[in-house]
Parts: structure tokens; sequence; C-alpha cells
């Protein structure tokens, strides 16, 4: 498995593919490095060289900020609407959907298992707590 930019990428795969394992690197970034480098998109990852491998290192580190750069970043985007208090930052903080979707219905990603709130519906746990009422 051939590494690049502290990500190994898997070597079975053609290039572009393989390019896209890398966190900011898409498909058509991944064209766009593999034509700026001058290879092949369609080359196998594991028949690269270590030049091959040094120049397309240097091709991602002029034009993309990616990994743990990018990672870092986006987290410092975040802090800065949850410290400014914005609309976006109140919904990052509570765990709610950012972007204006509903929240009626669906959002279960963003605000997690549905956690049921009224009525008890287990038979004994309903007893137990009219015998504790009527103490």
């Amino acid at each position: 498995m051939p590494r690049l930019v502290g990500v190994d990428i898997p070597g079975n795969k053609k290039l572009a593919i393989a390019l896209t394992y890398i966190y900011g690197l898409g498909h058509k970034r991944a064209h766009q490095v593999c034509e700026r480098a001058g290879m092949a998109a369609d080359k196998k990852a594991s028949e690269l060289t270590e030049n091959d491998l040094a120049t397309l290192a240097q091709a991602i580190q002029e034009e993309h900020i990616v990994e743990g750069d990018l990672r870092r970043q986006n987290n410092q985007d975040v802090r800065r609407l949850v410290s400014i208090g914005s609309y976006r930052g109140i919904r990052h903080k509570r765990g709610l959907p950012v972007r204006g979707q509903r929240t009626k219905t669906n959002a279960r990603t963003r605000k997690g298992a549905k956690k049921t709130v009224g009525a008890i519906r287990d038979r004994a746990e309903r007893r137990q707590t009219r015998s504790e009422e009527s103490v």
C-alpha cells in the first residue's frame, strides 16, 4: 500500500480512485491532481514509484488543504460559529440539523435514536406507579 500525505492508499485500485481515500480529495480533485502531476488516472496505485509518490504529494500539498489541516480548519469554523452565538452555532451545539431541514419527523442522524416521552408502555411499571401514587 503506497503512502501519500500520511494516508495509506489502496494499491489495487486505479490512481484517481485511490486518491479519494485522502480526506479532502474527491473524484474531480483527484483527477486534477493526476493531471497536474502528469500521471495517468487509470494507472494502478501499486505501480507507482517513489518519484511518482513524491510528485503526487507535492502536487497535492501545493494546491489543496487535506487531511489533518482540513479537519482542524472545519472544527475551528464550527467552534467560531458556536462562540459567536450564531443560529448555525446554536444548532451545532444542540446537535440539531444546521441547514434548515425539518425536525418534526426525520433528522434522526443528528438527533440520535428516538426517546419516547409520555405514556408508560409496560403494564408492570404502570401498576407500580399507580400504587406509589395512592400511598
